[in-house]
């Protein structure tokens, strides 16, 4: 299998997107497949209003369908609905070709959090882009729900993973600041809700890691704080094995890395019982869910460590991987897209993707 992935989440952002396709890249040898991307790199693009470090690149159709007719890859799965994503659709729909997709971002309730657009007129647009691909993936049975009552149709399922060598409990702590320490990791931006953990009385010191357009008011406000920037590898892991309560404030996120990253650190969690903190955290005994999040946070300081990192430990980027591009040949055998000379084997449908449980 030859397969292109086009998304318009790429270097230099710092989110779960583009660290799920990087995985899968990484995984793919294992499956018999060779991934390429189409990003904003092979494109003029220019970078989004209010957040420089998302660019918007400036593609059409016929731009990608060169590209297609160039590099002949077996399968395309767009994996965001930007420009990129937009194109890449039209592309495959001129050219009679099957493409699958993928939902990351709860984007209708992003935009709503930045500029009064009922989230039901995006919810439309995107049921409309998804409703072209032979198979649209979401990482869990929550989101799945919520997009089936919306409309969305040939929703399969794929989770995340996490590198556990990396992420794992270390014996010296570098944060050096008073104890316990709670920490949020990810985008500094409205959408995910960090002034709901900021403005907890708490205990100890918050320390927030990550970037974005919301960082310079949020630190100028909470000067108790520490905002340590965006950090990834192994600097991002010794912060998460210095802490004592991972705090998840968002209401929109669709899964959540951070969390299988924060539990392979053996780091409880505090969060909303809301899509992504219910589909990983929930029965798990690994960290508290309450609409109120300071009562969750102290609750979550009583979780045993040991716990948390066992029960990160069974989440694999390979079986991620597999569901991945199990749902993919699945589409291809659907449609009988796979090409003969390729010398690729039809899965049998029964290989289907593994259901999250």
């Amino acid at each position: 299998m030859r397969l292109m992935i086009a998304t318009d989440a790429w270097h230099p952002q710092i989110n779960g997107v583009v660290r799920s396709l990087e995985y899968m890249a990484q995984q793919a040898p294992h499956f018999d497949a060779q991934v390429s991307f189409l990003t904003p790199q092979r494109f003029r693009s220019v970078p989004m209003p209010g957040y420089g470090e998302i660019r918007l690149s400036l593609v059409l159709p016929g731009m990608v369908e060169r590209v297609l007719r160039e590099e002949v890859p077996t399968h395309v799965h767009i994996a965001t609905e930007g420009p990129i994503g937009f194109a890449t659709r039209q592309a495959c729909l001129r050219m009679g070709r099957t493409f699958t997709t993928s939902y990351h971002t709860r984007f209708p309730e992003y935009v709503s959090a930045r500029v009064p657009v009922p989230e039901d007129w995006t919810y439309r647009v995107l049921r409309r882009f998804h409703a072209s691909a032979s198979v649209t993936m979401v990482s869990t049975p929550s989101l799945e729900r919520q997009l089936r009552e919306r409309g969305f149709q040939h929703i399969r399922r794929w989770t995340r993973g996490v590198d556990t060598e990396l992420f794992r409990p270390r014996e010296t702590r570098v944060l050096d600041v008073p104890g316990p320490v709670f920490l949020y990791v990810g985008r500094v931006a409205v959408e995910k809700n960090i002034e709901a953990f900021l403005s907890l009385d708490l205990p100890g010191t918050k320390v927030v890691v990550g970037d974005g357009p919301a960082r310079q008011e949020l630190q100028a406000k909470y000067k108790s704080a520490l905002f340590l920037g965006a950090r990834t590898g192994e600097a991002l892991a010794e912060i998460y094995a210095s802490a004592d309560v991972f705090v998840f404030p968002s209401l929109t996120d669709t899964f959540g890395i951070v969390l299988l990253e924060a539990l392979a650190s053996g780091l409880p969690v505090a969060a909303f019982p809301v899509t992504g903190p219910l589909d990983v955290i929930e029965g798990s005994g690994c960290g508290v869910l309450d609409n109120d999040l300071q009562k969750a946070a102290l609750a979550a300081l009583e979780i045993s460590r040991s716990r948390c990192r066992a029960y990160g430990e069974s989440f694999t980027w390979r079986e991620s991987a597999r569901q991945f591009f199990s749902n993919i040949r699945t589409a291809q055998s659907a449609t009988g897209e796979i090409l003969s000379r390729d010398g690729i084997s039809h899965f049998d449908c029964a290989e289907t993707v593994t259901e999250l449980t």
